[in-house]
């Protein structure tokens, strides 16, 4: 199913909330009926004005966590033989170096190439501007 279509099948229960309150509204005259349907197609609106910021997220396959780090560079914040911390994006991370054998120096570049859980799995990189 397209991102869209997702979208879309999701915003239905807001728009039948929505149009229930407001026809409560009309019924007891609070709402005019012009005022109301207003809302009405005002609320759809936004949803529609809001989805090319929120497409990401109703995507199929998106990344996050840890995952999401595949492919960043980052920084070895101590020597990685194997294991060690690198710093990506800001953050402190658990790194392991691939392959096991590699020491990665502290202050190397490294690309982050697998993650599982809260641990990345790093490869040196030569010649690489910091970050």
């Amino acid at each position: 199913m397209s991102t869209w279509k997702k979208y879309l099948l999701l915003q239905i229960p807001g728009w039948l909330a929505t149009a229930t309150v407001l026809a409560v509204l009309w019924h007891w005259q609070l709402l005019s009926r012009g005022l109301a349907l207003l809302c009405f197609f005002a609320w759809v609106a936004k949803d529609l004005i809001l989805y090319p910021f929120l497409r990401h997220a109703y995507e199929d396959g998106a990344k996050s966590g840890s995952a999401a780090l595949v492919g960043a560079r980052g920084v070895a914040q101590e020597d990685l033989n194997p294991s060690g911390y690198v710093r990506v994006r800001g953050e402190l991370w658990r790194a392991v170096a691939v392959p096991a054998d590699q020491v990665v120096t502290s202050g190397a570049d490294v690309e982050i190439v697998q993650a599982e859980r809260m641990t990345v799995f790093v490869r040196s990189v030569e010649n690489l501007g910091r970050r």
